[in-house]
């Protein structure tokens, strides 16, 4: 009991007791004055470090993303209206403000150890900080984008036809900004070309596939037509889901019968699964393609375009280990990189959005900003097209009768 008695005396002493040579008043008064010094020695190193001129006086931010900055519409406008570095990437909550300044102790560490000191080290690190700074702009639904640019108040009518579109749908589903302007203040990482680890997988099962003749197969992906079973002499592409049929085997080759599409315009090298649908199966060399002697199955006009389509037979040679019996894998594969690439810059569309001859120039126009392989792009391109407007109407069809 002694020893908890001194220690509530001395804790009186220290904390309780009033003082015996200043005043009450003057000590609260004096503590009142310097918590205002503080407060507002505080509050001027914040703004300090939120000025555009704390954020550029370190080489890095200088030479890499301010240039970038100033040849956007937030730097240089009509309205003269800009948005400063703090504007986006500070949030405007004092909590979330505090939180994010200690989170950026983590980037002054690696300033100081030139971690990025080089623009090669920040080209290389790009990819990862801006990674970094999406995660936090899509968990906070964009505050800081949200703090000007507001759905409720946007004049969507003013806005261009296809742009409306986009802001309305957006809107409806209350999305982040940055889903869908990843690039809008900055330039877009470069991102490599990964391979598909999924479709090596799909390549080593149908390696491993028992092919029976005169059974119809599926390409897994891109590879050579032979004249032969030799397969010497390349006479053109089998491309990604074209349907065959297995006619001959000899060793380590298999001779393939196919039916597609050609316009008969020029020499008709380009084979297409369907009828005035621009979906690729097969390209033939210009010789090959002049010289072959086509069974033609049947003809027809396309109303929209006057080109005559044809549908004929042919027979190739292919390396055995490239035809699967099942194509929902490969349609696995697709949806799953179309969803996970995709999503690079914005919300995928649907699908079913558009039509099969519109897909290849908007997939051409996004799959740059992704980091899909070639044959990635192929599959994911077939599978677009093949799940399009016009089949998801014609399955409507098919299963209303």
């Amino acid at each position: 009991m002694g020893i908890i008695k001194r220690i509530q005396r001395t804790l009186y002493n220290l904390f309780l007791r009033p003082s015996m040579k200043i005043g009450l008043g003057v000590l609260v008064t004096g503590g009142f004055i310097a918590g205002i010094i503080f407060w507002n020695g505080f509050d001027a190193g914040m703004k300090y470090t939120n000025s555009e001129e704390f954020c550029t006086s370190c080489h890095t931010m200088a030479d890499n993303v301010y240039p970038e900055l100033k040849q956007t519409v937030h730097y240089r406008n009509r309205t003269g209206v800009r948005a400063y570095c703090s504007d986006c990437h500070v949030p405007h909550n004092f909590t979330d403000k505090i939180a994010r300044k200690v989170q950026a102790s983590r980037e002054v560490w690696s300033h100081l150890t030139g971690d990025i000191g080089t623009r090669e080290k920040f080209l290389d690190k790009r990819l990862e900080l801006a990674q970094r700074e999406w995660a936090r702009m899509s968990a906070n639904g964009s505050k800081e984008c949200r703090a000007c640019h507001d759905y409720e108040h946007m004049a969507f009518e003013k806005m261009d036809i296809m742009a409306e579109m986009e802001m309305r749908g957006a809107a409806q589903r209350n999305n982040s900004c940055i889903e869908c302007h990843k690039g809008i203040a900055h330039q877009l990482p470069v991102v490599e070309s990964i391979r598909n680890e999924d479709l090596d997988k799909l390549l080593a099962n149908a390696n491993s596939e028992k092919i029976t003749v005169d059974q119809e197969y599926f390409n897994v992906l891109p590879q050579p037509l032979y004249l032969d079973e030799t397969l010497s002499e390349s006479i053109g592409s089998l491309e990604v889901a074209t349907e065959v049929r297995v006619i001959e085997k000899i060793g380590d080759a298999e001779k393939i019968e196919y039916a597609l599409w050609r316009k008969n315009k020029g020499y008709g090298r380009v084979l297409y699964g369907e009828y005035s649908l621009n979906t690729v199966s097969a390209i033939l060399e210009k010789e090959v393609a002049k010289n072959e002697a086509f069974n033609v199955l049947e003809v027809k006009e396309d109303p929209l375009t006057g080109l005559e389509w044809q549908k004929v037979t042919g027979t190739a040679w292919v390396k055995s280990g490239g035809l699967t019996a099942d194509v929902a894998p490969i349609w696995e594969v697709a949806n799953a990189s179309y969803t996970q690439g995709c999503s690079t810059c914005h919300v995928q569309p649907d699908i079913a959005h558009y039509d099969t001859n519109t897909w290849p120039g908007l997939f051409a126009g996004m799959v740059g900003f992704t980091n899909m392989d070639e044959d990635t792009s192929k599959v994911v391109l077939k599978y677009l097209q093949l799940h399009s407007m016009d089949f998801a109407k014609k399955n409507a069809v098919e299963n209303h009768q």
